[in-house]
């Protein structure tokens, strides 16, 4: 395996950041964490850039933020390798930039129509009317699994919006954060408007604690959501999550099996399913079952486990030993309930952070495999009789990000989909965001909107005029 020197500007194992790769367990990154103190000092600065920062025109901070996007995409060749360092995504896959230019670039095209004036009377009588005001300082806590998508879901808007912005980068994933902010400030974003800070659990409480932000914004676990909501009760804070999926395909008969099979095994094995939308149950009309078996197993195993470095890989390891356990242990206790496993374990599975891809059939959803989030390179099946058993199984889950409906009938989709518990209904297509469209969730998914339109007003307060004329 290629081997890379340690990336460090740290002295002690207790106040710093260390990111283990997951290609070889070696430290890749180690970053000092910031004290309390200089946190406060760095969220100061940020609140007095703020305003000028706001009172810039609109035009000029969308120029400045696209200029930002842009002089990221100039670093991708570099950003890549780190990332299949950091968290084991193959080189093969490019990135994320061409999702951060889609998504940035939309925000920023519809930045004016977003948060234009809401004129309700302009008479000679009276003004009234509605506009958006930025919340001030927004705090974003970023996963590891997308670190720059996820980042850019909130930042871009929100910087656009006039706010300023404290990015809270994962562990895992330290340089993601870097870079971002490296290539706003190289791009003309205020340094103290918009900051990257590593900090640790502790301090982050306290902080949210005592409401030195004006927004948070949390993409992790449910169990993180719930401390976020904790910490923050009673500041009155707004609060963004996009927490845990489990989310469902739905194969009927009368899908096109070849583009089903291939859409929804790369939903489910994509970024060794590490995805928040990627598919982690597959419900099959009865009589395609067959078939769209034996198309899911024959595309899964063509898949190459190995180093994400090299080209000629598919699929590279899990971000952690850890996370990969307790994909193993979800599949053992499947099958010693009565699943059966139909992949065999490939030859760069070390049983550690490298694990094979798995279809498992005769599941049911008193397997936890069915129910909870796995968040690893494995999909269970069921075979249903109808929509109402599909349904009725899509919906029995704490969680709803999406669910992607495989029918060559549009009404009969969208009445299904007026059934689902689920932010986002997909037809034949599945793991994908839009950001035209309102990404959302439902139950332990978390709540909130991010992207669109909708995504500005979370971002943003109304203010209400109402200006009576002499």
């Amino acid at each position: 395996m290629s081997k890379h020197p340690t990336i460090t500007t740290s002295k002690s194992a207790t106040d710093q950041v260390t990111c283990i790769s997951p290609i070889d367990g070696s430290t890749y990154a180690v970053r000092p964490l910031l004290t309390t103190g200089a946190a406060q000092d760095a969220l100061a600065r940020a609140h007095n850039a703020q305003q000028a920062w706001q009172d810039r025109p609109l035009p000029a901070r969308i120029e400045l933020v696209r200029a930002g996007i842009a002089r990221l995409g100039e670093m991708n060749d570099k950003i890549i390798p780190e990332l299949a360092w950091q968290m084991g995504r193959p080189v093969r896959f490019g990135g994320e930039f061409g999702g951060v230019e889609e998504r940035g670039n939309h925000m920023a095209d519809i930045a004016s129509e977003a948060l234009d004036t809401l004129m309700i009377e302009d008479s000679t009588q009276a003004k009234r009317m509605i506009t958006r005001e930025p919340h001030g300082l927004v705090l974003v806590i970023a996963p590891w699994n997308y670190p720059f998508l996820t980042a850019v879901n909130t930042v871009v808007p929100a910087l656009i919006a006039g706010n300023g912005v404290i990015l809270k980068s994962a562990s895992q994933t330290p340089l993601a954060g870097e870079r971002l902010a490296q290539a706003f400030h190289q791009a003309g974003v205020p340094e103290d408007l918009f900051q990257h800070l590593f900090l640790d659990h502790q301090t982050i409480a306290n902080l949210m604690a005592s409401r030195a932000f004006d927004y948070i914004n949390f993409t992790g676990s449910v169990a993180g959501g719930r401390a976020v909501e904790r910490i923050a009760a009673g500041t009155f804070t707004p609060i963004g999550l996009e927490l845990g999926g489990k989310d469902p395909g739905y194969v009927m008969a009368d899908a096109d099996l070849n583009i089903a099979a291939e859409t929804l095994i790369d939903g489910a094995m994509f970024n060794s399913g590490q995805c928040c939308c990627g598919i982690e149950r597959i419900y099959v009309a009865a009589r395609r079952w067959d078939d769209f078996l034996a198309k899911a197993l024959d595309i899964t195993q063509n898949l190459v486990l190995g180093n994400p470095l090299d080209h000629d890989t598919t699929l590279g390891p899990m971000a952690h030993v850890r996370f990969a356990a307790h994909v193993r242990e979800q599949i053992e206790k499947a099958v010693a309930s009565g699943a059966v496993a139909h992949l065999p374990s490939l030859p760069a599975d070390d049983g550690q952070a490298y694990l094979s891809p798995q279809i498992l059939t005769r599941t049911s959803h008193d397997m936890a495999i069915m129910r909870d989030e796995t968040f690893g390179p494995v999909v269970g099946l069921m075979k249903v009789r109808d929509d109402d058993e599909a349904v009725a199984l899509m919906n029995d889950s704490p969680y709803g990000l999406t669910a992607s409906l495989w029918t060559r009938d549009v009404e009969r989709a969208q009445a299904i989909g007026r059934r689902l518990q689920t932010g986002t209904v997909f037809m034949n297509r599945a793991d994908y965001l839009d950001p035209a469209l309102c990404w959302t969730g439902r139950k332990d998914t978390g709540r909130g909107a991010a992207l669109s339109v909708l995504g500005y007003h979370h971002l943003t307060q109304p203010k209400s005029y109402h200006l009576r004329l002499p």
